[in-house]
């Protein structure tokens, strides 16, 4: 082999071998979520389990609350609430290890104007979120619906340019899910993506125990069930993963399927609960590989 060949040989291998890299880390780099929802604790109980798992596995996530949830308690005022229930989502981002931004828009005043359009394009914009997910729009609070109407009405508009030209637009059109409900008008859910949250059960339920004004106090008032409240803190934690975590994180038939296809068999036999997301047609869509891809917590 002569030097000349041998030089175009190495060159064409280095390039080859770069472009396999590239694409390699292109594949599994790391992504940037962002979960939008109405109220603190929502994101907790919705893709908590979630948020933990892409931590973990190298992404970077934020947690938003649209309003600062200053109507859920029976005595508190507005203002000690809201107050409250801030520090609340500090336990949150300290536990586990994200961002964490609340909105100064009062609790069940929420609507989907042009200014709450805005706002929510700056924060995916400035987080360059890959994943945005937030409520489905059919749902039984005013909060939850508009929240979800104001992330799809920024669902294209986040890559324009001239609409809010403060922010950079992004160059590419981010991901949108949708939480799992159990409400069936106009459509059900529909399980796209189910994450077995199993091994992260406890610490799920953790970041839920930070939000003591709701599920210690405000939810139990509301549902006449003060009494079944324990003091001890470990009995608490564990109430939390039997109500919020695996009651919440039921398993359908569509589940195991979908649990199969991306876990295997054996490791679905042994899941005990999920957090199921359902696609946006208004973001980008993901084949079955880039789903693996996306999501580094598939096996």
């Amino acid at each position: 082999m002569t030097k000349s060949y041998l030089s175009s040989f190495m060159k064409i291998l280095c390039v080859s071998l770069m472009s396999i890299f590239c694409f390699s880390y292109a594949a599994n780099a790391s992504k940037n979520v962002i979960v939008i929802c109405a109220h603190p604790d929502d994101c907790e109980i919705t893709a908590g389990g979630l948020a933990l798992l892409m931590t973990d596995a190298g992404c970077k996530v934020k947690f938003v609350s649209v309003t600062n949830g200053n109507k859920g308690h029976q005595t508190l005022s507005e203002e000690e609430l809201a107050k409250r229930r801030y520090n609340e989502t500090v336990c949150v981002k300290n536990l586990a290890n994200i961002e964490y931004e609340v909105l100064n828009i009062p609790d069940g005043e929420l609507v989907p104007s042009l200014e709450n359009r805005l706002e929510i394009i700056r924060l995916i914009r400035e987080w360059k979120a890959d994943l945005v997910i937030t409520h489905r729009p059919s749902d039984y609070h005013p909060d939850h619906r508009n929240v979800s109407i104001l992330v799809q009405d920024a669902a294209f508009m986040v890559t324009v340019p001239k609409v809010l030209p403060s922010v950079p637009a992004l160059s590419y059109n981010p991901v949108f899910l949708y939480t799992r409900d159990r409400f069936t008008s106009p459509r059900p859910f529909r399980p796209d993506i189910v994450v077995d949250v199993t091994p992260v059960m406890r610490k799920k339920a953790e970041m839920i125990h930070c939000h003591a004004s709701q599920v210690y106090e405000w939810l139990p008032w509301l549902n006449h069930t003060e009494n079944t409240i324990p003091t001890d803190e470990e009995e608490r934690i564990n109430l939390q993963v039997k109500n919020y975590v695996i009651k919440r994180g039921f398993i359908t038939k569509q589940d195991k399927k979908i649990l199969n296809k991306f876990y295997g068999k054996k490791r679905a036999q042994k899941v005990q609960a999920v957090e199921a997301f359902e696609f946006s047609e208004y973001g980008k869509q993901l084949t079955e590989d880039e789903i693996k891809e996306w999501f580094p917590i598939f096996d």
